[in-house]
């Protein structure tokens, strides 16, 4: 409160405190939408992985069932494959042989479990600035309501 550029009014002060506060809400919201999907894919990149492995095990046609949607199987005849088609996202989807496609899903479960763990050191570094700023708005209040103490006193 000291400070000049505070000039001793607590309401800026309060002020921006408060809006350091919302920029850490807004940053954690966006880093737990981040940790949600990361927390979905890896178990699905997992899968695909468990998949491929399966693919090059496999030296005879075989029945199985995939999802085709939500709630939706359908059955197949799966011959002996060298290649599989991995979705990309973003509406792309590339043929690979077993081994690169093992490749790349061990690189992008590597990828995300990394980005998953920065989100988690992400989201601890905010939880300490959420109660840092509370702890100094509440101080900064405290600040205010003991000089008016004082004055209402030093009036009487």
């Amino acid at each position: 409160m000291a400070r000049p550029e505070n000039n001793r009014h607590v309401d800026e002060v309060l002020k921006k405190l408060d809006g350091q506060h919302a920029k850490y809400k807004f940053m954690e919201y966006n880093l737990i939408a981040k940790k949600t999907r990361l927390q979905s894919q890896v178990p699905e990149l997992k899968r695909s992985l468990t998949v491929i492995e399966k693919l090059e095990k496999q030296t005879e046609e075989f029945d199985t069932q995939f999802l085709l949607s939500e709630q939706v199987f359908a059955r197949a005849k799966v011959p002996p494959t060298q290649n599989v088609c991995l979705w990309l996202g973003a509406n792309v989807m590339l043929e690979y042989t077993l081994e690169d496609a093992k490749k790349l899903l061990t690189q992008n479960i590597a990828a995300a479990e990394t980005n998953l763990e920065f989100v988690n050191q992400d989201l601890d570094f905010l939880r300490d600035q959420f109660t840092t700023t509370e702890v100094n708005m509440a101080r900064v209040f405290n600040w205010d309501v003991k000089r008016r103490q004082a004055a209402k006193a030093a009036s009487k």
